[in-house]
């Protein structure tokens, strides 16, 4: 997939977590068409191989890859700071892993809420909080912190990320606001029904198909190039009058208050 060229983008050292699949591997190929320098993350040791052979097969330049759980607060700190004092500091931070895995409301126990809050949410705050000073150091940048429709559709069986997702909001708007004296913008994008390996595997057929095309105001499924694309506009210079904000990319489904 091409995409349009965002000229500030070129050089700037882009983190994205979750990057070895779905959303998150369309983030990274699609940064490295824009010439930035790209880093990410995943969970297995050799997670980002795959990916890294794709982009220099296509001449572009290999972005760099580890493996953390993002769970692991001080571990995922070590890495991002071990990251900018090799490479420079991070311009663009796309706060993206997380997992949206079924779970019925009686099944859920504290220690199941507690790990999805940590999957979904709590490293978000943790990644901005390890790159923010040498960001504002370099003179500013973009955080992007991947939200979800889900939890304004009230989808069931998801409670625990639904609730982790509603909070993404709070911590946007509020972050926007603590770190724009440092030319720092915060934003949320929010995904709707996108079309991924994870999904074509797990729930997609002819009937979910139709009922998220019912439901949307736009009759096409969403791919993650549709993401990738509002991704690189927040990321760049082009969007520097935006901050704390909460950017849908959903064909319109959040809309329909009534669950399908």
């Amino acid at each position: 997939m091409t995409y349009a060229t965002y000229p500030s983008l070129r050089n700037r050292l882009v983190f994205i977590s979750g990057g070895s699949s779905g959303i998150g591997a369309e983030l990274v190929r699609a940064f490295a068409q824009q010439g930035a320098r790209v880093a990410f993350c995943g969970t297995k040791a050799d997670g980002g191989r795959a990916l890294i052979d794709e982009l220099a097969a296509a001449g572009l330049p290999p972005p760099r890859y580890a493996a953390c759980d993002v769970r692991d607060a001080d571990a995922y700190q070590a890495l991002l700071r071990e990251l900018i004092a090799e490479l420079g500091p991070i311009r663009v931070l796309v706060n993206n892993a997380g997992r949206d895995d079924r779970h019925a409301m009686e099944d859920v126990t504290p220690a199941f809420w507690d790990e999805r809050l940590a999957l979904n949410l709590k490293h978000y705050f943790f990644a901005i909080q390890a790159v923010a000073p040498a960001m504002a150091a370099a003179g500013g940048g973009s955080v992007i912190n991947m939200g979800s429709v889900s939890w304004m559709r009230g989808r069931p069986n998801l409670v625990g990320y639904t609730t982790a997702k509603a909070a993404i909001l709070g911590l946007t708007r509020t972050l926007a606001r603590e770190l724009g004296e440092r030319r720092i913008r915060v934003n949320a994008l929010v995904p709707g029904a996108i079309v991924t390996e994870r999904q074509n595997a797990l729930h997609r057929d002819a009937a979910a198909d139709q009922a998220f095309l019912d439901a949307q105001c736009l009759k096409i499924r969403l791919d993650a190039g549709h993401v990738a694309r509002a991704t690189l506009f927040l990321a760049a210079d082009d969007s520097d009058g935006m901050t704390g904000q909460h950017v849908l990319v959903d064909a319109g489904i959040a809309q329909q208050s009534v669950v399908t």
